[in-house]
């Protein structure tokens, strides 16, 4: 199997319902992470860096912010003559939640594409991943459906992650859908490599059995047919929750953190955006944090996300704080476990405090 037999098909409301706050406006997918990307800039990333050149998004509501962003997929090379990058809306308007429904609904743009093989993966996940090796595994092991799998603590936030139970040799013997596991597991969250006509059968099976529970289904098709699973050892976070997009955020201050994630050799591209350089005041204070192009820091910043743009007054400090693209913060601000959205105002002289794990987030456009 070559990589550009491949089609990546992206989910981009992935768990939305445990991010309201932050989905409210937008997907999972455009969410802001990380000071200057997009959660899903880590999937195209990964899915370009592969050789996997054509790739469909589809969507389900609030998908305005994401088509801004990724545009035709020029900044991921996915602006391609023939294949490239699709966004695939509701085809009829409705609101669909279901990923059978959704797969079906898209069924006309992946029977119309050449590619026989199809890595499907959601988008609240932030990895480096080589889906080169994916695909060399599914090959090897002459697989009809490869799961890409985790080792690690249960997330919280997600309603019923599906954990696996593998051999030594990687076939899978069952997946469990467990409402609150604990401790560590092989977790997976729905990415998987899987021939295009087989996963074309199944859904129109079992959507005419009217079965719409996919979980459920993904259990039916371990008993089914030959699957296997990929560890995935790359450093790996799941947004499921406001707490854990938090945590991310203040992982990237580990310099370790983010030599993996920023691999040289499988670098992250995101949409660019010209603006001038930071500009640090006289006075101004800044440790342990990441400070985007544009800012304006005439106050203290010390453990910090700071995105492109933001202006931090006179006598403000702010600590372990995310704050997104052209947000004000006037003078003698005290700021402290706050994730704040895209243009806020937060005049002078106000104070709030989050805790670590409850950080308080300012909605878009507000002013405090």
């Amino acid at each position: 199997m070559r990589n550009n037999d491949v089609l990546g098909i992206v989910f981009s409301n992935t768990n939305e319902e445990a991010l309201s706050e932050l989905t409210a406006r937008r997907t999972t997918a455009s969410v802001p992470i990380g000071g200057k990307y997009r959660i899903i800039d880590f999937i195209l990333s990964d899915l370009s860096n592969a050789g996997i050149n054509n790739v469909g998004i589809i969507t389900n509501k609030n998908y305005m912010s994401l088509m801004d962003h990724v545009g035709s997929g020029k900044a991921w090379d996915l602006s391609k003559r023939r294949s490239g990058l699709t966004i695939l809306p509701p085809y009829d308007g409705k609101d669909y939640s279901n990923v059978l429904e959704m797969l079906y609904n898209a069924r006309g743009y992946l029977e119309s594409c050449r590619e026989q093989y199809v890595l499907i993966c959601n988008s609240s996940i932030v990895s480096n991943m080589d889906f080169g090796e994916v695909i060399k595994f599914h090959s090897e092991k002459d697989a009809d459906v490869t799961v890409v799998y985790e080792e690690m603590q249960a997330p919280q936030g997600i309603e019923r992650p599906m954990i696996l139970r593998a051999g030594e040799d990687g076939k899978i013997d069952e997946i469990l859908i467990t409402p609150n596991p604990t401790g560590v597991c092989n977790i997976t969250f729905g990415t998987m490599l899987v021939a295009k006509d087989l996963l074309l059968s199944i859904v129109k099976e079992e959507l005419s059995l009217n079965h719409t529970n996919y979980k459920k289904v993904i259990q039916e098709v371990v008993s089914e047919y030959n699957v296997y699973g990929y560890k995935n050892t790359n450093y790996s976070a799941a947004i499921t929750s406001i707490k854990e997009y938090f945590n991310f955020n203040m992982d990237l201050m580990n310099p370790n953190v983010r030599a993996e994630l920023f691999s040289s050799e499988r670098p992250i591209y995101t949409k660019v955006r010209d603006d001038t350089p930071c500009r640090y005041g006289l006075n101004c204070e800044v440790k342990r944090s990441l400070i985007s192009q544009g800012c304006v820091i005439d106050g203290t910043v010390e453990n910090c996300v700071l995105s492109k743009g933001v202006h931090i007054g006179e006598g403000s400090v702010v600590k372990n704080c995310i704050i997104m693209q052209d947000t004000e913060i006037g003078k003698n601000v005290n700021l402290s476990y706050v994730i704040i959205d895209k243009d806020v105002v937060i005049q002078d002289g106000r104070s709030l405090m989050g805790y670590e794990s409850y950080p308080i987030y300012i909605s878009k456009r507000s002013k405090v």
